[in-house]
């Protein structure tokens, strides 16, 4: 059980506080700057909901900016200065790390002396008057294990608040609205995000290098672990993670649990691992104690650390062996997680948010083990962000060479300029059976002449490479 928790929540609900303190403040009216992110989406949901008057803008339309809009969110699309006049009286701008900061609004709202707060400052304040503030991070699954996590409490019977940085697929939502007890949310650690953070018990996946256009050498991602850690009451991590492990032994005043496979030393394990079909299930220990036989309901290797660690941090806050197996038996993901989307000439398209060379061949993987005999693993790729595929290129190359037929989009620049004279074409021209098309459409009508029954279609990647798989599906319809 978690060091000085009773198992009952404090406080108020922290929405109707800041309602009343916005109220006695004046400060009701929330401006978002980059509103159609999912995380941003989220926040600003979740504020109107606890009674704030909310106004957003992001660089285009899009389905999440809609939905804001039709909930009675006004979204301003593209971002100028001007938006800030149209959105009325504004009281606090919150951004994300994305944003630059030479950003019309922004820099509007700072020459008027409008208070700016980014995303993980006003996401920070929020959680503090949660009395189990569980946070995951990590460079891979860590909206997956957020989402395993809400699940977990939520067939408990608990009513955990959730920030995710994805859909759950239960929810149809990134976030969830509930008691002051739990808030389990995903702590990015883009720009040292996850610093502004308060977690009572901070999970920790894995470390990989990423996001080189900020983190220069893992020890200084291992030093921004630590201080994301610094205050929480107990550190649950991977326990086979070098950089991790690194991490543990330099955290000072913090209950530090392991979680892992193959390092004796860890208090919580996975043994007996069985893979079916994709499916992965494993006998429970802490310690040297079965707890459980875990059987998870989403597919891939991998999620056995996911289900480990989020695991463990459920038992450390209370719930029975019982209750987290049922939980991580029953969760069924998050959207863009191996997502099942449809079929096309009888081949099955899923569709996955893998952007970095682990995720990518973790991915990979986990679909080769679902094909059935004679079956072919295509791909469609788009880059995210020259800075990552510049500076993984060679892991890319490795990576994207497991399956057997890849397309390549243009890669998707998202905060960036291209000034590393990288491209997608480079990456074709290294990868055996790898082409490189300018768009969805051209992609998507070479492979309709080359997908068969018993095939699989993978698109991947942190923009929009879904909409090639789309575009198959719909003819497949029609």
């Amino acid at each position: 059980m978690l060091p000085g928790y009773s198992g009952k929540y404090f406080g108020k609900d922290p929405f109707l506080n800041m309602e009343n303190n916005a109220k006695e403040n004046g400060e009701m009216n929330i401006h978002f700057i980059g509103v159609g992110g999912v995380s941003m989406s989220t926040l600003a949901a979740v504020s109107a909901k606890g009674g704030m008057t909310v106004t957003g803008s992001d660089r285009a339309p899009s389905a999440v900016t809609e939905r804001l809009e039709e909930s009675g969110i006004r979204v301003f699309c593209p971002q100028s200065a001007e938006n800030l006049d149209k959105a009325g009286r504004i009281d606090r701008v919150v951004y994300t790390a994305a944003i630059p900061e030479d950003n019309p609004e922004l820099k509007e709202a700072r020459r008027r002396g409008i208070p700016c707060m980014r995303r993980s400052e006003y996401l920070g304040q929020l959680m503090k008057q949660y009395s189990v503030r569980i946070g995951v991070s990590g460079t891979h699954g860590k909206s997956s294990t957020t989402g395993m996590l809400a699940h977990l409490f939520l067939e408990a019977g608990k009513n955990p608040t959730v920030a995710c940085g994805a859909e759950l697929c239960e929810l149809h939502s990134a976030y969830r609205l509930g008691g002051s007890e739990h808030f389990v949310y995903e702590a990015c650690e883009y720009k040292d995000a996850f610093l502004d953070f308060f977690p009572t018990v901070a999970v920790m996946l894995n470390m990989e290098m990423d996001h080189v256009d900020y983190y220069h050498s893992m020890e200084q991602m291992e030093r921004s672990y630590i201080s994301s850690a610094k205050d929480a009451k107990a550190v649950v991590l991977n326990g086979d993670d070098p950089h991790l492990r690194s991490v543990a032994e330099r955290l000072k005043g913090v209950w530090v649990v392991k979680a892992g496979v193959n390092s004796i030393d860890c208090d919580y394990r996975a043994a007996d691992i069985q893979m079916k079909g994709g499916f992965a299930s494993f006998d429970f220990y802490k310690e040297n104690e079965k707890l459980a036989r875990i059987c998870l309901g989403v597919p891939g290797r991998h999620h056995v650390y996911n289900a480990l660690c989020a695991g463990a941090a459920a038992h450390l806050c209370g719930l029975s062996p019982k209750e987290i197996a049922k939980g991580i038996g029953t969760y069924q993901g998050i959207l863009r997680r191996f997502e099942y989307k449809g079929q096309h000439k009888g081949a099955k398209i899923y569709d996955d948010y893998a952007h970095h060379p682990t995720e990518i061949a973790a991915t990979l993987r986990t679909a080769k083990e679902m094909l059935p005999e004679g079956g072919r693993l295509f791909c469609v790729f788009q880059p995210h962000t020259y800075s990552r595929t510049a500076g993984l290129f060679e892991d890319f190359v490795k990576a994207l060479s497991l399956c057997d037929r890849l397309y390549l989009a243009p890669i998707y620049a998202a905060r960036e300029q291209n000034t590393y004279g990288v491209s997608s074409e480079q990456l074709a021209e290294r990868i055996q059976g790898a082409e490189c098309l300018q768009t969805f459409e051209e992609i998507a009508g070479r492979l309709e002449s080359e997908l068969s029954e018993g095939d699989i279609l993978l698109t991947m990647g942190a923009g929009n490479a879904y909409k090639a798989g789309e575009l198959l599906i719909s003819e497949d319809r029609e």
